[in-house]
């Protein structure tokens, strides 16, 4: 199928909310995990969204050149042409946009979709995200009065985060004290009287309930998925709504339970990021085979090796099959399994 257009997208996203489901996320770099987003998400019959981070994009261009927006763009292309031949629905998203990258990631992207919607196309990206958890609230949500507008207008989605994801990811790294790890209802409370519930244009938020990027084993991270239940009923009350107002992003899932993944959904989460396991997946099959393989890579000893060995189709298919089953099981884990409309 193809991409989303912003209306599916946004049915997407309501049927998660509906179905008490949500949507793996996957970062990719490369058309080989692409590939394998796809592959993975098709086997289990799941949508799903595709999204890039800056330093992804830096390497869609050329590890060389410093060309992210050229990247990004070149990857929304790439997912736009080859999903057309999958039966499942997927939406491509651009990941954690600093302040010090928006004129050289967000920005321009953005631009380039503008361009292409007021010559009748359709946005190049369903979604972006403005990551403004490493500056003050105020200026946070003042940029993000700023986006909103023009995500807008596009039919694209806009995606905010309010409090701090700790960690690193691709070289964003986030310091703090403890607190700052958990999201408040007063956090919130001003989001929302800035940027509405909907009517001012949609926008998914990223709340913070203890959440670390990287590498955890499961226990290492102090999750309160709790958290995002009773900010929800919070904002519902202040603004007298139906129940789980807020379109929720689980961000630093890594390490964590089956339990806290469940919680999480069950009070509004509609989307998760995966990347650090679908990193490890996608090399640990490839070391494996290196190290299975080693006469065939290597010309040892003066030999010639196996060609049919060390094409690096032979390996990537492992790899991307490899990163396919991490996917699969995210889609499982997050109840979008089989729940592709195909």
């Amino acid at each position: 199928m193809p991409v989303a257009t912003p209306d599916q997208y946004a049915e997407m996203l309501d049927r998660a909310k509906a179905g008490g489901f949500a949507y793996p996320a996957i970062n990719v770099s490369s058309s080989q995990t692409i590939n394998a987003v796809l592959q993975g998400l098709t086997e289990a019959g799941s949508d799903g969204i595709l999204q890039v981070t800056t330093g992804g994009a830096d390497y869609f261009a050329g590890h060389t050149v410093k060309a992210r927006a050229t990247g990004a763009i070149a990857m929304a292309q790439y997912v736009r042409t080859v999903a057309k031949n999958y039966p499942i629905t997927v939406a491509v998203h651009t990941d954690h946009c600093p302040k010090d990258a928006l004129d050289s990631f967000l920005l321009p992207v953005l631009e380039a979709s503008e361009e292409q919607v007021k010559a009748g196309g359709e946005p190049l990206f369903n979604s972006h995200m403005w990551d403004g958890s490493a500056v003050p609230l105020d200026e946070n949500i003042e940029i993000a009065q700023t986006l909103l507008p023009r995500t807008h207008a596009i039919g694209s989605i806009l995606e905010i985060e309010v409090g701090v994801v700790g960690g690193e990811e691709d070289g964003v790294k986030h310091e703090g004290s403890n607190e700052a790890l958990y999201t408040t209802v007063g956090d919130v409370t001003k989001a929302v009287e800035a940027l509405g519930l909907g009517e001012k244009g949609r926008y998914i938020s990223a709340l913070t309930f203890g959440n670390v990027h990287g590498v955890y084993k499961p226990g290492g991270v102090k999750l309160r998925p709790e958290l995002l239940g009773e900010i929800q009923e919070g904002i519902a009350a202040k603004f007298d709504t139906g129940p789980k107002p807020l379109d929720l992003v689980f961000h630093g899932g890594s390490g964590s339970s089956a339990e806290e993944i469940a919680t999480a959904v069950a009070n509004g989460v509609i989307k998760m990021n995966i990347d650090t396991d679908t990193q490890y997946a996608f090399t640990r099959s490839i070391a494996g085979y290196m190290f299975s393989n080693y006469e065939g890579v290597l010309k040892v000893d003066g030999e010639v090796g196996n060609k049919k060995q060390y094409d690096p189709r032979a390996w990537g298919k492992i790899a991307e099959t490899a990163m396919a089953a991490r996917v699969v099981e995210a889609a499982q884990q997050l109840g979008s399994a089989g729940q592709s409309k195909g």
